[in-house]
């Protein structure tokens, strides 16, 4: 089985760590930096895991918050083998169903 991999996004709870409680507070911090993002990117930076994140956004949080980023991203096993039942062999996959989609009239 393939392991599949994701992220815990702390950001939320670093910035209420430092007294930051609106999301619209990192906007000039992070514009002080050069990483110029709308109120509304901003919004979903914090209150969503991003699927992808530039090199100076990263710099930039890791800066206004003084942290690193291993204090904003934690990996983590998403899906995990399931134990195997007594007398299942490790190549065993349950068959494929097929189904057969009959029009009216046709048997």
């Amino acid at each position: 089985m393939i392991r599949k991999m994701g992220c815990g996004w702390k950001l939320r709870h670093l910035m209420a760590e430092r007294g930051m409680f609106q999301t619209s507070d990192l906007v000039p911090l992070l514009a002080e930096r050069g990483v110029i993002l709308s109120r509304e990117q901003v919004y979903r930076l914090v209150t969503q895991v991003p699927q992808r994140l530039s090199m100076d956004t990263l710099a930039a949080l890791c800066d206004v918050l003084e942290c690193t980023p291993n204090d904003l991203i934690e990996i983590k096993v998403v899906d995990r083998q399931l134990p195997k039942a007594a007398g299942e062999k490790a190549n065993d996959v349950p068959p494929v169903r097929r189904s057969v989609v009959r029009r009216p009239g046709q048997p």
